[in-house]
């Protein structure tokens, strides 16, 4: 765990000193700050306090701003070949992964923590249905932990950042709309498959304030896929070095 807490702290604070980390708060907070107050303008009109909008608006400002996180952490790496020296260290492969891992989740969690006076606003306003809100957050950190795996694994599998972003997008769009169209033009058991891998069915269950244990299952299990691949894209390199 020392290990993954030191690489994870170097990543975290090179994204503040490159400025990637105040560009991202800076936009993510705009976005969703600017649209939660447009579409979320009944609460001033109604006694109805909502957060809906605001998750709403994260789910889709978070799945373009990941892949832009992500898409450096291996690929800008491996291109200039620092990833070979920071495997020379007392490092393993699951290691590394693990600790970028965490440097870009910890990143995307304060970008959601300073949306938090959204929720403080709200309260005082009017009624808020509090667990709906903290399922919301959950719903959140879950779906940008999913996210961050699967951007790690698209950067460990190229030197290119902007194909990495790409691949990144192409394959949450899957996750993020496709198998939700297909479950909802199919029936039978591909209508149910693909309504399972459907990421914005678990996200819009927890959102409505629903905890079940399946929506947990099913993000943990694309994060452990995401690290799993990481980790053997690397260890597939070092073999071939």
């Amino acid at each position: 765990m020392r290990s993954i807490w030191i690489i994870a702290k170097r990543e975290l604070q090179s994204f503040f000193d490159s400025l990637i980390a105040y560009i991202m708060l800076v936009l993510f907070l705009g976005f969703s700050g600017f649209f939660t107050w447009i579409y979320g303008a009944d609460v001033f009109l109604v006694g109805q306090a909502s957060l809906q909008s605001f998750f709403d608006i994260a789910f889709w400002t978070l799945f373009f701003f990941i892949p832009a996180i992500t898409m450096r952490m291996l690929a800008e790496e491996k291109k200039t070949g620092t990833i070979e020296l920071l495997l020379t260290k007392a490092v393993t492969d699951r290691e590394v992964v693990i600790g970028k891992f965490l440097a870009c989740f910890l990143l995307v969690a304060i970008a959601i923590a300073f949306t938090l006076p959204y929720y403080i606003t709200l309260a005082n306003i009017g009624n808020v249905d509090h667990g709906a809100v903290w399922c919301g957050y959950l719903g959140l950190l879950l779906m940008s932990a999913a996210y961050v795996s699967i951007g790690l694994f698209t950067s460990s599998i190229t030197n290119n950042q902007i194909v990495a972003f790409l691949l990144a997008l192409f394959i949450g769009l899957f996750f993020h709309i496709i198998f939700n169209v297909l479950a909802s033009n199919l029936t039978g058991f591909m209508g149910q498959l693909f309504h399972t891998l459907s990421l914005s069915v678990h996200f819009e269950s927890l959102s409505r304030g629903v905890i079940d244990t399946k929506d947990v299952v099913y993000f943990l299990t694309i994060v452990g896929i995401g690290i799993v691949l990481a980790e053997s894209n690397l260890a597939k390199r070092n073999l071939s070095n």
